[in-house]
């Protein structure tokens, strides 16, 4: 990739350089481009037929709890196959390059920890993890049964994948750390996401209305370009090694 394909603002490249603190909040886009389907285009062959928004529900789940783990245990697959691009390994290296940083991510998939991501946080869970719907603790063992799903080897509650469905509430701790890093980092990038899906799609209003420097990085425009300092509108996968390689190797360029 040639950094020239794109033009990086210098004044975007100098305060990257001086940050102290940049916190990034990634969306589907970014698993987009490592061949991950976003959440309303995975439907394909048996399951399209349905529509994801009423499996993934708490109410669906008890209504049909066979079908939703097998649907989901479907999507895992999907994202089996999938490895991280170089949009997530330069978010990786850009944590090296800067004092602090903060990676909140809307995805499930678990990319960004592939790719060397350290203490991510996780607005909607990860759904390579499982947990018991009773209790709420993550299982990573339980007995080979026929049942589907199967049970909690330690109360015997339906296992159920450890994402945030329709109507429930964000992991607490992880929108509040997410808001604090959004209101106190210097730079703020909105990074392949739709700004459509809230709460998390008012992350970003916390740094805009702090005054932080607001980047936003998507092929498309979104709700939120309007209110962002710098718009760089192409793939993940190409601007953010590009603006990596300008504000540290200014010889690439």
């Amino acid at each position: 990739m040639n950094p020239n394909t794109f033009s990086i603002p210098d004044e975007l490249v100098a305060a990257l350089r001086q940050a102290q603190h940049v916190a990034v909040l990634s969306g589907a886009g970014i698993s987009a481009e490592s061949g991950v389907p976003t959440f309303r285009e995975a439907q394909t062959g048996l399951w399209a037929q349905y529509d994801p928004e009423e499996l993934a529900t708490p109410q669906a789940f008890r209504r049909n709890p066979r079908l939703v783990w097998e649907w989901y245990e479907w999507r895992r697959g999907l994202v089996a196959k999938a490895e991280p691009n170089p949009g997530h390994r330069a978010l990786a290296e850009l944590a090296r390059r800067v004092p602090r940083f903060t990676l909140i991510t809307q995805n499930v998939d678990g990319l960004h920890q592939q790719a060397g991501s350290e203490n991510v946080i996780e607005l909607h869970g990860n759904i390579m993890r499982t947990k018991c719907l009773d209790d709420g603790r993550i299982v990573t063992n339980w007995p080979e049964t026929d049942e589907i799903p199967p049970r909690c080897p330690r109360c015997g509650g339906l296992l159920r994948p450890d994402v945030v469905w329709f109507g429930e509430g964000l992991p607490y701790s992880a929108l509040t750390t997410a808001v604090a890093a959004a209101q106190s980092c210097d730079i703020f990038f909105a990074i392949g996401t739709s700004a459509l899906v809230h709460p998390a799609a008012s992350i970003p209003a916390y740094a805009i209305r702090n005054g932080r420097i607001t980047v936003e990085i998507n092929p498309n425009h979104t709700p939120i370009s309007r209110q962002m300092n710098y718009v760089l509108n192409g793939p993940s996968g190409e601007i953010l090694p590009a603006l990596l390689a300008a504000a540290w190797n200014p010889q690439s360029k």
